[in-house]
């Protein structure tokens, strides 16, 4: 009898181009967990605002179940979220290294079109 492995992706960390590949290739929920200023004023085409706060309360409320990409201005609050979803069970989650700002010293496409909030 053999022994079979299964990876079970949970959260991994990518840079820019590898996000933008992703979402390219893969139907993704793309969450921002900044605050509702600081998305209007540049996030990821097709990514849809949910502050890190209100994640926290409440993930199941607000999350589809389908790979994940969490970004904020940095990558500091992303990869905490990413973690919390992590530890919540969640899996194919992604971070988004640098967030906004190294997406766009990547020359990569910001939007500023109205907020699409979680809610």
């Amino acid at each position: 009898m053999t022994a079979s492995v299964m990876l079970d992706i949970k959260m991994v960390t990518l840079n820019p181009q590898e996000t933008a590949d992703l979402i390219a290739s893969t139907d993704v929920d793309i969450v921002d967990v900044r605050d509702e200023r600081e998305f209007a004023a540049g996030h990821v085409v097709g990514a849809r605002n949910i502050p890190l706060e209100t994640l926290r309360a409440d993930p199941d409320k607000y999350l589809v179940h389908k790979p994940i990409i969490v970004v904020c201005q940095k990558g500091v609050r992303s990869l905490s979220a990413a973690k919390l979803l992590e530890r919540l069970g969640y899996s194919d989650v992604y971070n988004l290294d640098g967030g906004t700002s190294a997406w766009a010293k990547e020359g990569l496409q910001l939007a500023t079109e109205s907020i699409r909030t979680a809610a």
